[in-house]
């Protein structure tokens, strides 16, 4: 049984995210379990997640997720807008809530530091070399 489409695709923090994500050499969007994920060969981003609280889901629809380095990844959960994502919090993921006053150049690091974790060494010298 397929999942649910879990989000509204005229959201515009979406498409903000949206943006960004797919700016990263090769990067692709698929949905995966009903969410939005953007990846190249591995994914280094989703778009909406949850947190199981006394055995329930609370949903955390608008909010972005990205796999940092675990020093960070420790003190971005100090942040009220950070989560610990239900299932890939265990795998280093951490989820942060987007809202129309989210710093995008925050949001833009981010995801550079997810791409990096995740894309490979010649992706990662492709975007390097973009950015020079």
């Amino acid at each position: 049984m397929a999942h649910p489409i879990m989000f509204d695709q005229a959201d515009p923090l979406l498409g903000r995210l949206r943006g960004l994500a797919l700016n990263f050499p090769d990067a692709a969007e698929k949905i995966s379990h009903g969410h939005p994920a953007f990846f190249t060969t591995k994914v280094f981003a989703y778009y909406g997640g949850s947190v199981k609280i006394d055995g329930a889901y609370q949903r955390h629809e608008q909010s972005a997720l990205i796999l940092i380095e675990p020093a960070e990844r420790e003190a971005l959960l100090e942040d009220d807008r950070c989560y610990l994502p239900a299932y890939l919090g265990a795998s280093g993921w951490i989820g942060l809530d987007l809202t129309d006053d989210t710093d995008w150049t925050e949001v833009e690091e981010l995801l550079d530091a997810s791409y990096r974790r995740t894309a490979g060494p010649r992706r990662v010298a492709a975007l390097d070399s973009r950015r020079r």
